[in-house]
C-alpha cells in the first residue's frame, strides 16, 4: 500500500511538472486561433505558418549560429581556466573561481541592462559578436564547473605517469587528460549551447533593431498576436532539445556525462 501511494505521488509530481509541456504541445493543434485545447478538428496549419515565419526563421538562423560559436568559445576560454584551478596554485585562485561563478549570481535582467549601457557606445548592440560576448558569461561557468568535476574525480596517477615517460605538457592533455574529462567537456558544451540559445533576456536588450535571436522573435511576436503558432514553435523546440539529449546519451552516456 505505502509502495503504491509513493508511485502515485510520483506520478502526480511529474503530471504537474510536465502539465504546461503537454497543454503547449495539444493547443499547437488547434483548429482555431485561441490559446485555449480546442482539438474539435485538429490541424497541422500552425506548424505549417511557422515554417513560413521568416522572423522565426531568421531568428533561429541567429540563435544556432551564435550558441554554436558560444559552446566552442566557452570550451576554448574554460576548460583552461578548469586546468589552472584544478591543477595548480596560484595567488587568487579562490577569486578567479568565484569571478566566473558571479554572473550566475547577478539577475539576467541587471547583466543585460550593463552590457547594454556598454555595448551601444562600442556598436556591438544587434550583433553576433555582441551576442556572443553577451551571453559567454553565464554560459562559460557550467563549461568550468563541469570540467573541474571531471578533474577532480580523475585519477591523476595517469598524468604523472605519461610525463615521467616523457610527454609534454600539451601531449599528456591530449592523449591522456582529455579523453578522461571528454564527458565532462560534452555536458558543459551542451549546456552552454541550451543555455545561450535559450537566453531571452540579456538578448532583448543587446539585440537591439539588427541580429535578433529566437527567443527575443518569440517574445515580440506574443506582444501582437496571441495564437498557436508560438504553441506549435515551442513544441519543435521541446523536440530538438529531447534529439540532443539523445545525441549526449548515444555518444558518452548521458549519466556519465552529467556525473562527470
Amino acid at each position: 500500500m505505502l509502495k503504491a501511494l509513493r508511485l502515485a505521488s510520483i506520478l502526480i509530481i511529474y503530471l504537474f511538472l510536465l502539465a504546461p509541456i503537454i497543454a503547449v504541445f495539444f493547443i499547437s493543434f488547434n483548429g482555431s486561433s485561441s490559446l485555449s485545447i480546442d482539438l474539435a478538428k485538429p490541424s497541422l496549419q500552425w506548424y505549417q505558418n511557422m515554417i513560413e515565419n521568416q522572423g522565426f526563421i531568421e531568428g533561429a538562423k541567429v540563435s544556432f549560429l551564435t550558441a554554436s560559436i558560444e559552446a566552442l568559445v566557452v570550451l576554448l576560454i574554460g576548460v583552461p581556466i578548469a586546468l589552472a584551478i584544478a591543477r595548480y596554485e596560484f595567488r587568487g585562485k579562490s577569486a578567479v573561481s568565484g569571478l566566473f561563478l558571479a554572473p550566475l549570481l547577478v539577475p539576467t535582467i541587471v547583466l543585460g541592462l550593463g552590457l547594454l549601457l556598454v555595448f551601444q557606445p562600442l556598436g556591438l548592440t544587434g550583433t553576433y559578436l555582441g551576442i556572443v560576448i553577451a551571453h559567454f558569461g553565464i554560459t562559460v561557468p557550467y563549461v568550468i564547473r563541469t570540467t573541474l568535476m571531471s578533474l577532480k574525480t580523475s585519477d591523476v596517477s595517469c598524468e604523472e605517469a605519461a610525463k615521467v615517460h616523457g610527454a609534454g605538457a600539451f601531449t599528456t592533455f591530449r592523449r591522456v587528460t582529455l579523453p578522461i574529462i571528454f564527458p565532462g567537456l560534452i555536458s558543459g558544451a551542451v549546456m552552454a549551447f541550451i543555455i545561450s540559445f535559450d537566453e531571452a533576456v540579456i538578448s532583448l536588450f543587446v539585440a537591439g533593431s539588427g541580429r535578433v535571436t529566437l527567443p527575443v522573435e518569440m517574445f515580440r511576436f506574443l506582444q501582437y498576436r496571441a495564437d498557436p503558432e508560438v504553441a506549435a514553435l515551442s513544441v519543435v523546440l521541446i523536440a530538438i532539445s529531447i534529439v540532443i539529449v539523445i545525441i549526449v546519451e548515444r555518444a558518452v552516456g548521458l549519466r556519465k556525462a552529467v556525473s562527470a
